[in-house]
């Protein structure tokens, strides 16, 4: 059987329990050798709003998934000069590991807006599947989709969890306002945060 890796990229700002279930199901349910946590310094689709800084979520993450030896953190975007789009990354993880069977993980809303990502049929061509977790209130016309980016459907898996609606934009509101949102991040996430008085002026 082909290498299996996961390719889970993101900002994580901050990374939340949901990010950990997605990522632990897609382990589980493609029987993954390792997982790929691809941090992205600015993500191109993102430069209008404030990111937290590098260092910050850089520290979060390792926290994060230092406890599952599947995990991994990649530095491939942080090492490689901008703009960052998924297409580029995922045929260099493809190149440094050939003959690997590449699997994309993805939420519902990047899933509804893949026509607008850079080179979306390359990216499509590339990945060996596309595993999807949606969100409860998430929709996405399929059909629609395929029209848009022929054999797509063909690509996609949609990873069974229970659904949590959890996101990094409500966390980050959430911390401002001063709510409760301790136990919808890891220990250790919850802790940095604090620490450093993260989101406080979000």
């Amino acid at each position: 059987m082909p290498h299996r890796i996961g390719v889970f990229g993101g900002t994580f700002d901050p990374p939340h329990i949901g990010h950990l279930i997605l990522a632990g199901e897609a382990v589980h349910q493609f029987q993954l050798d390792r997982l790929l946590w691809v941090l992205t310094p600015e993500p191109p689709h993102k430069l209008e709003n404030a990111v937290t800084p590098l260092t910050h979520r850089l520290a979060m993450l390792e926290n994060m998934i230092a406890d599952n030896p599947a995990f991994e953190l990649s530095r491939i975007e942080i090492e490689r000069p901008g703009p960052h789009y998924t297409v580029d990354t995922v045929r260099a993880i493809a190149e440094n590991q050939p003959g690997a069977d590449i699997i994309l993980l993805i939420g519902g809303d990047s899933l509804r807006d893949l026509p607008t990502w850079r080179f979306a049929p390359d990216l499509v061509t590339v990945v060996s599947k596309l595993g999807v977790m949606r969100r409860p209130d998430d929709s996405t016309d399929l059909a629609a989709l395929e029209a848009k980016i022929p054999g797509v459907l063909g690509k996609l898996h949609f990873i069974d969890a229970l659904l949590q609606p959890v996101s990094s934009r409500e966390l980050r509101r959430r911390i401002s306002s001063g709510e409760m949102y301790r136990y919808y991040v890891a220990p250790g996430v919850y802790d940095y945060i604090e620490k450093n008085r993260l989101y406080r002026d979000a």
